[in-house]
Protein backbone atom coordinates (compact mmCIF):
# COMPACT_ATOMS: atom_id res chain seq x y z
CA UNK A 1 0.00 0.00 0.00
CA UNK A 2 2.66 2.55 0.55
CA UNK A 3 5.16 0.91 -1.97
CA UNK A 4 7.83 1.79 0.24
CA UNK A 5 7.28 5.13 0.58
CA UNK A 6 10.73 7.05 2.31
CA UNK A 7 10.58 8.29 5.81
CA UNK A 8 13.78 10.29 7.21
CA UNK A 9 14.06 9.70 10.56
CA UNK A 10 16.20 12.26 12.87
CA UNK A 11 17.28 11.40 16.09
CA UNK A 12 20.76 11.90 18.27
CA UNK A 13 19.93 8.75 20.42
CA UNK A 14 20.69 5.97 18.83
CA UNK A 15 18.38 3.47 20.23
CA UNK A 16 15.49 5.76 19.56
CA UNK A 17 16.65 5.88 15.44
CA UNK A 18 16.56 2.17 15.45
CA UNK A 19 13.50 1.89 16.83
CA UNK A 20 11.88 3.69 14.67
CA UNK A 21 13.67 2.61 11.85
CA UNK A 22 12.20 -1.03 12.78
CA UNK A 23 8.75 0.33 13.31
CA UNK A 24 8.22 2.31 9.73
CA UNK A 25 10.41 -0.98 8.67
CA UNK A 26 7.94 -3.61 9.32
CA UNK A 27 4.84 -1.23 8.26
CA UNK A 28 6.17 -0.99 4.88
CA UNK A 29 8.19 2.33 4.39
CA UNK A 30 11.46 2.86 3.95
CA UNK A 31 13.49 4.54 7.03
CA UNK A 32 16.23 6.52 6.12
CA UNK A 33 18.03 7.53 9.32
CA UNK A 34 20.39 10.34 10.53
CA UNK A 35 22.31 11.48 13.83
CA UNK A 36 21.49 15.41 13.47
CA UNK A 37 19.81 17.70 11.96
CA UNK A 38 22.86 18.62 9.74
CA UNK A 39 23.83 15.14 8.57
CA UNK A 40 20.11 15.22 7.21
CA UNK A 41 20.34 18.72 4.98
CA UNK A 42 23.35 17.41 4.05
CA UNK A 43 22.49 13.90 2.67
CA UNK A 44 18.88 14.17 1.95
CA UNK A 45 17.60 15.18 -1.70
CA UNK A 46 15.12 17.88 -0.60
CA UNK A 47 12.86 18.42 -3.50
CA UNK A 48 11.83 14.84 -3.54
CA UNK A 49 10.85 14.35 0.44
CA UNK A 50 7.72 12.03 1.34
CA UNK A 51 8.16 12.60 5.03
CA UNK A 52 10.45 13.43 7.77
CA UNK A 53 10.18 12.56 11.89
CA UNK A 54 12.87 14.64 13.82
CA UNK A 55 13.25 14.85 17.63
CA UNK A 56 12.26 18.55 18.70
CA UNK A 57 15.75 19.07 20.75
CA UNK A 58 19.11 17.96 19.09
CA UNK A 59 22.18 19.38 19.33
CA UNK A 60 22.97 21.51 16.80
CA UNK A 61 20.27 22.50 14.64
CA UNK A 62 16.80 21.78 16.77
CA UNK A 63 13.71 20.83 15.17
CA UNK A 64 12.02 24.38 14.91
CA UNK A 65 14.71 25.40 13.15
CA UNK A 66 14.71 22.64 10.82
CA UNK A 67 11.01 23.04 10.02
CA UNK A 68 11.96 26.73 9.26
CA UNK A 69 15.09 25.85 7.31
CA UNK A 70 13.31 23.63 4.83
CA UNK A 71 9.77 25.75 4.88
CA UNK A 72 12.55 28.80 3.80
CA UNK A 73 14.06 26.49 0.86
CA UNK A 74 10.57 25.80 -0.11
CA UNK A 75 10.03 22.12 0.69
CA UNK A 76 6.25 21.46 1.14
CA UNK A 77 7.67 17.82 3.00
CA UNK A 78 5.64 17.38 6.06
CA UNK A 79 7.55 17.68 9.31
CA UNK A 80 6.47 15.28 12.40
CA UNK A 81 8.26 16.05 15.81
CA UNK A 82 8.27 13.85 18.69
CA UNK A 83 8.62 16.21 21.87
CA UNK A 84 9.40 15.42 25.12
CA UNK A 85 6.93 16.26 28.24
CA UNK A 86 8.48 19.85 28.82
CA UNK A 87 8.50 20.66 25.04
CA UNK A 88 5.10 21.25 24.31
CA UNK A 89 5.47 25.46 24.15
CA UNK A 90 8.29 24.38 21.40
CA UNK A 91 6.02 21.88 19.34
CA UNK A 92 3.78 24.49 19.13
CA UNK A 93 6.38 27.20 18.31
CA UNK A 94 7.03 24.31 15.37
CA UNK A 95 3.21 24.09 14.19
CA UNK A 96 3.83 27.74 13.58
CA UNK A 97 6.54 27.28 11.77
CA UNK A 98 4.84 24.80 9.81
CA UNK A 99 5.64 21.18 10.97
CA UNK A 100 2.31 19.24 10.28
CA UNK A 101 2.33 17.30 14.23
CA UNK A 102 3.67 16.76 17.16
CA UNK A 103 3.90 13.69 19.06
CA UNK A 104 4.67 13.28 23.06
CA UNK A 105 7.22 10.82 24.60
CA UNK A 106 6.37 8.12 25.38
CA UNK A 107 4.08 7.59 22.22
CA UNK A 108 1.67 4.14 21.14
CA UNK A 109 3.34 3.01 17.59
CA UNK A 110 -0.48 3.42 16.39
CA UNK A 111 0.04 6.98 17.00
CA UNK A 112 2.92 7.64 15.11
CA UNK A 113 1.60 5.70 11.57
CA UNK A 114 -1.32 7.40 12.10
CA UNK A 115 0.52 10.70 12.57
CA UNK A 116 3.06 9.87 9.28
CA UNK A 117 -0.73 8.66 7.03
CA UNK A 118 -2.42 11.68 8.04
CA UNK A 119 0.46 13.77 6.69
CA UNK A 120 0.87 11.72 3.83
CA UNK A 121 -2.95 12.05 2.68
CA UNK A 122 -2.61 15.79 2.99
CA UNK A 123 0.11 15.85 0.14
CA UNK A 124 -2.06 15.49 -3.03
CA UNK A 125 -4.87 17.57 -2.27
CA UNK A 126 -3.90 19.83 0.09
CA UNK A 127 -6.74 21.60 1.30
CA UNK A 128 -7.20 25.46 0.23
CA UNK A 129 -6.10 27.70 3.61
CA UNK A 130 -9.44 29.97 3.38
CA UNK A 131 -11.58 26.57 3.19
CA UNK A 132 -9.43 25.34 6.13
CA UNK A 133 -9.44 28.54 8.29
CA UNK A 134 -13.38 28.25 7.90
CA UNK A 135 -13.91 24.76 9.05
CA UNK A 136 -11.44 25.48 11.76
CA UNK A 137 -13.18 29.15 12.84
CA UNK A 138 -16.41 26.83 12.39
CA UNK A 139 -15.11 24.66 15.00
CA UNK A 140 -14.19 27.26 17.87
CA UNK A 141 -17.12 29.29 17.11
CA UNK A 142 -18.98 26.78 19.98
CA UNK A 143 -16.38 28.16 22.65
CA UNK A 144 -17.40 30.53 25.45
CA UNK A 145 -15.19 33.47 25.81
CA UNK A 146 -13.69 32.06 28.85
CA UNK A 147 -12.52 28.86 27.17
CA UNK A 148 -11.00 30.52 24.09
CA UNK A 149 -9.19 32.51 26.59
CA UNK A 150 -7.54 29.25 27.77
CA UNK A 151 -7.07 28.49 23.86
CA UNK A 152 -5.16 31.37 22.92
CA UNK A 153 -3.19 30.79 26.39
CA UNK A 154 -2.39 26.86 25.14
CA UNK A 155 -1.60 28.58 21.73
CA UNK A 156 1.08 30.76 22.80
CA UNK A 157 2.71 27.62 24.92
CA UNK A 158 1.84 28.48 28.02
CA UNK A 159 1.76 26.09 31.17
CA UNK A 160 -1.59 25.71 32.90
CA UNK A 161 -0.04 27.12 35.42
CA UNK A 162 0.52 29.96 33.83
CA UNK A 163 -2.59 30.56 32.04
CA UNK A 164 -4.28 30.20 35.68
CA UNK A 165 -2.34 33.05 36.85
CA UNK A 166 -2.79 35.27 33.93
CA UNK A 167 -6.43 34.75 33.72
CA UNK A 168 -6.85 34.80 38.06
CA UNK A 169 -8.52 30.68 38.20
CA UNK A 170 -7.09 27.77 39.35
CA UNK A 171 -4.99 25.70 37.36
CA UNK A 172 -7.79 23.29 38.25
CA UNK A 173 -10.19 24.96 36.72
CA UNK A 174 -7.73 25.83 33.55
CA UNK A 175 -7.74 21.50 33.55
CA UNK A 176 -11.50 21.56 33.12
CA UNK A 177 -11.70 24.26 30.70
CA UNK A 178 -9.44 22.46 28.28
CA UNK A 179 -10.95 19.09 28.66
CA UNK A 180 -13.97 20.98 27.78
CA UNK A 181 -12.84 23.04 24.86
CA UNK A 182 -11.14 19.69 23.04
CA UNK A 183 -14.72 18.09 23.64
CA UNK A 184 -16.68 20.89 22.23
CA UNK A 185 -13.89 20.83 18.92
CA UNK A 186 -13.66 17.14 18.94
CA UNK A 187 -9.87 16.95 19.09
CA UNK A 188 -8.59 14.00 21.46
CA UNK A 189 -4.77 15.56 21.09
CA UNK A 190 -2.87 18.67 21.02
CA UNK A 191 -1.32 18.54 18.39
CA UNK A 192 -4.80 18.50 16.52
CA UNK A 193 -5.75 21.23 18.97
CA UNK A 194 -3.01 23.36 17.79
CA UNK A 195 -3.22 22.60 14.37
CA UNK A 196 -7.45 23.84 14.29
CA UNK A 197 -5.95 26.73 16.45
CA UNK A 198 -3.62 27.96 13.82
CA UNK A 199 -5.83 27.24 10.92
CA UNK A 200 -8.46 29.67 12.14
CA UNK A 201 -5.47 32.47 12.94
CA UNK A 202 -6.03 32.52 17.02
Amino acid sequence: MTDKIVIHVIDDDAVMRDSLAFLLDVNGFKPQVYESAAAFLGGAGLAALNCVISDIRMPGLNGVELVRKLKGEGSSCPVILITGHGDVALAVEAMKAGAVDFIEKPFDDAVLLGAIRNALDALPENQTGSSAKKEAAARLAELSPRERDVLQGLVAGKINKVIAHDLSISPRTVEVYRANLMAKIGVRSMSELMRIALAAGL
